[in-house]
């Protein structure tokens, strides 16, 4: 079978199904903007494509996200027709649309199966919509409207797709019923032979950072430090926590961009912003416990999971990251926010300790709860990890099931 994979930044959520699918024998191409030469990755063809330079132009703001949609789906048609040109016909066409690529595709292969990765549907209603008011301001009506507007891309998809792959419930259950009904909800999967408990690990970073096991390390992980994660909760506890932890270590893992939601005001950033906000009320003896590692090697990340004592994991009511999973993966006690997400994973005082979002005292009394409690935290780290296993293990669960839904997709009736 000749498979099709269409993502911006590939190979993306088709980490571990392309090579797979490949390793089966399937011709698998892959279109992408990450990559300016043809390459071969783990037996997928990498094929590249570049965006066109355009004039700025004068548009209505709410249509800015589908003009952009619409210029990437634009360069992928010609990608795609240029593909078609030298004799590549898929029968199946995997793609992620959140950024608009596989916009015209079917126009291209009008009788190709078509299976979308569905991430999220853009719900106007409390609380994917004025979750945190501090940064959702403006007219309420209006922020609707702007909202619905974002949805265009996935309506534009919806025809053209035969079904949809969602990795929770969460993300799954957002999406209308016209499309819901066709989603299935699999897990891209988390490896937990290599996330795992290792209680020999320790993390070592130059001269600034060697911790492990028997020392109290308290981490906190996004792939950008912003709202959307919690970021500004965990500052804003992270005083108290350092004066009611005289011995613990907090080590912050995240980028410096914004991945999700609002933006902070012009030439700054959110991880700035907030240290600036709660630097005067920590002194430099316990600032100097803090430490900011950027963004980091999967390995380092890996034992750095490995060395926590208490894992804080903050969202709003968005994707869940895969950052959660491979912690618990990893046996850490886990203190998360009490949002839909992460309930479909963390369970009071089951998997983990649950606190509301915006509390930044619960989120304290949580954690330092945990630290004094060595039996609590090795119930909690044990039977998150038994969650993981059991129903998110990579080649035990999830690729099976990912590999059943190409299947099926492939024996729907069109």
């Amino acid at each position: 079978m000749k498979i099709l994979f269409i993502h911006q930044n590939f190979p993306g959520q088709y980490k571990h199904l392309a090579p797979l699918l490949a390793a089966q024998g399937h011709h698998c191409v892959a279109l992408t903007l990450r990559v300016k030469k043809q390459t071969d990755w783990n037996g997928v063809r990498v094929l590249p494509y570049a965006l066109p330079k355009r004039q700025a132009q004068d548009i209505h703001p709410w249509l800015l996200d589908l003009d952009t949609k619409v210029t990437r789906a634009e360069a992928c048609f010609h990608a795609a027709r240029k593909l078609k040109q030298a004799g590549f016909v898929p029968d199946l066409i995997l793609a992620h649309p959140g950024w608009g690529e596989s916009m015209f595709l079917r126009d291209v292969w009008p009788k190709a199966r078509i299976g979308l990765y569905c991430e999220l549907y853009h719900s106007a209603d409390y609380p994917h919509l004025r979750f945190d008011p501090e940064f959702d301001k403006g007219d309420a009506d209006l922020s609707r409207l702007r909202i619905r507007m974002k949805n265009i891309n996935n309506h534009l998809h919806f025809p053209m797709a035969d079904a949809g792959i969602s990795p929770t419930r969460f993300q799954a259950d957002t999406f209308p019923p016209e499309f819901r009904d066709r989603i299935t909800v699999i897990h891209d999967g988390i490896d937990t032979t290599q996330s795992k408990p290792d209680p020999n690990a320790r993390l070592t970073i130059k001269e600034t950072l060697d911790v492990s096991r028997n020392d109290e390390v308290i981490t906190f992980v996004n792939r950008n430090l912003e709202p959307y994660r919690g970021y500004h909760v965990f500052m804003r506890a992270l005083p108290r926590l350092l004066r009611n932890r005289p011995k613990a270590r907090v080590v912050i893992v995240g980028g410096d961009e914004v991945s999700y939601g609002a933006r902070p005001p012009k030439g700054q950033t959110w991880k700035q912003i907030f240290i600036d906000e709660v630097r005067t009320q920590i002194s430099d003896e316990d600032w100097a416990r803090v430490h900011f590692l950027g963004r980091v090697p999967y390995d380092t990340f890996t034992t750095l999971l490995q060395v926590s004592r208490v894992h804080v994991y903050l969202t709003y009511p968005f994707v869940l990251s895969w950052s959660l999973l491979e912690a618990m993966s990893c046996g850490a006690a886990i203190v998360a926010s009490d949002t839909a997400p992460v309930r479909e994973v963390i369970t009071e005082d089951g998997t983990g300790r649950l606190v509301d979002f915006f509390d930044g005292d619960a989120l304290v009394d949580q954690v330092c709860a945990l630290l004094n409690d060595s039996a609590a935290r090795a119930r909690l780290g044990k039977a998150a990890r038994a969650l993981v296993q059991d129903r998110y293990d990579l080649r035990r669960i999830c690729l099976p099931q990912q590999l059943k839904w190409v299947d099926d997709v492939m024996a729907t009736k069109m």
